[in-house]
């Protein structure tokens, strides 16, 4: 996400200040997430029938990739797919196969919360610039203060169609260390991973982090890192 800090702002009911940049970009390589997004920015709300069973769950799977197959991804209806899916799915994961389609089975959790109103976001959302597209393709001005939350160094890279290789994450850490203003990065503390960014001149902090989203349903803390520069 890209943002201009100039201006913040705090509840008068908060104990701590609440920092909103006066705009912001974001911008992801996963279509589906980028639509929820877009949806929520025009005040969307949930009609849909969620149920945390394993029927409802894979006949809306087959809808949502039906959207997909049949060009219509971006329709209200995904971004209310796409939700439900995240949040049934096993273990929190979004991923695809190589045509492009959904396929975490079902999630078996003993309960689940779902939100089905965001209007509380509205506001926000709508005065952001919400793309989908390789992080190159944001033209950053120099100035603004850049957070980086790219699909961490694991064995696991479908987080969307094409996958995050290797390759892309050296050329992320390359592209961020050109950048003038504040940049932080974060990702899985593995050794090449501290050693790239080290390499192009960010400060890195270890730290652990509890492990909300598992391919192997392990929820144990792991380490990951904070890449820092210009700060």
């Amino acid at each position: 996400m890209v943002g201009d800090l100039s201006n913040h702002s705090a509840g008068p009911s908060r104990s701590r200040w609440v920092f909103q940049p006066a705009d912001a970009w974001l911008n992801d390589s996963n279509v589906h997430l980028i639509n929820f997004y877009e949806w929520l920015g025009r005040g969307l709300v949930f009609n849909y029938p969620f149920a945390n069973d394993q029927h409802s769950y894979y006949r809306s799977r087959d809808r949502f990739n039906q959207l997909i197959s049949t060009g219509r991804e971006t329709s209200a209806e995904a971004a209310m797919l796409f939700y439900y899916l995240n949040r049934t799915g096993y273990n929190g994961l979004c991923r695809f196969n190589k045509r492009g389609l959904f396929n975490v089975p079902f999630g078996r959790y003993n309960r689940i919360n779902y939100a089905r109103d965001f209007l509380h976001l509205q506001g926000v959302l709508a005065e952001w610039k919400v793309t989908a597209g390789d992080f190159q393709d944001v033209k950053l001005n120099g100035t603004e203060f850049v957070y980086a939350d790219p699909p961490y160094d694991v064995e696991f890279t479908s987080y969307s169609a094409g996958g995050f290789q290797w390759a892309d994450q050296e050329r992320l850490a390359e592209w961020l260390s050109g950048h003038e203003g504040p940049v932080i990065a974060s990702n899985q503390a593995t050794s090449r991973i501290i050693e790239l960014y080290e390499k192009w001149g960010f400060d890195v902090t270890q730290l652990k982090g509890p492990r909300r989203i598992s391919s192997d349903g392990n929820r144990k803390p792991a380490m990951e890192i904070l890449a820092l520069r210009n700060l």
